[in-house]
């Protein structure tokens, strides 16, 4: 008997269903991330995404195995458009780090099953934060086939290997600073200095004109 191929979106569908965030507070830490982190990479082959649905094997039946995870990089990959991250079809390159924020619903169980998952499928960094709680904590590893090492709150501040972004803890809970030391803006703060930046070069643009230069020809 010839079974019928499964279609693709019925194998790897690009929605679990579940919602980006269960309150303002963790969605804000999610959109500051992936902000920030596609900042830092805007001149390099990465590609960065929040809760994007990522597969790192091909199944021939559902349910595939995946998860979200709230930020993630994949160093290495081009930037653009997914409806989800197939690893299969991304040069077998598995993100090599994850962000997980967490939410009042989520559980101990649900957070150690995401480890496990990440562990599995190659993740070298992931770094899970409550942001009510202040709760952090994260592992890392140089290769897939290393232990992973536990960092803790005792650890900070501490810089990650492959971002080169360093978290520090404070009263005010965790801090998360570019490798220029700036701290990790708010998405407005970041649109309003690019604003600015652009506004400064027309200024200098319009200058050149004045004196007869041709800015493009510099």
């Amino acid at each position: 008997m010839v079974q019928t191929p499964i279609p693709s979106h019925i194998l790897y569908p690009d929605s679990d269903g579940k919602p980006i965030a269960e309150n303002t507070l963790q969605y804000r830490w999610i959109v500051r991330l992936v902000t920030n982190l596609k900042q830092l990479f805007k001149d390099q082959v990465a590609f960065v995404a929040g809760d994007l649905l990522w597969y790192p094997v091909r199944v021939e039946r559902p349910p595939a195995p995946c998860q979200a995870p709230d930020a993630m990089v994949a160093l290495g990959r081009p930037d653009g458009d997914r409806g989800s991250y197939k690893q299969w079809e991304e040069d077998n390159i598995a993100p090599q780090v994850v962000f997980e924020i967490l939410s009042p619903s989520n559980t101990i169980s649900e957070m150690t099953a995401k480890q496990n998952f990440y562990a599995q499928y190659g993740v070298l960094e992931m770094f899970f934060y409550d942001p009510q709680s202040h709760n952090f904590w994260g592992l890392h590893r140089a290769t897939a086939q290393d232990s992973l090492m536990f960092i803790n709150p005792d650890d900070l501040p501490w810089t990650s290997l492959l971002l080169n972004i360093r978290f520090e803890m404070s009263a005010d809970g965790l801090a998360v600073y570019h490798p220029d030391g700036e701290l990790f803006k708010e998405p407005g703060e970041l649109f309003e200095e690019r604003d600015k930046a652009q506004q400064e070069r027309d200024k200098a643009f319009a200058k050149l004109r004045e004196l007869g230069i041709d800015p493009e020809t510099l």
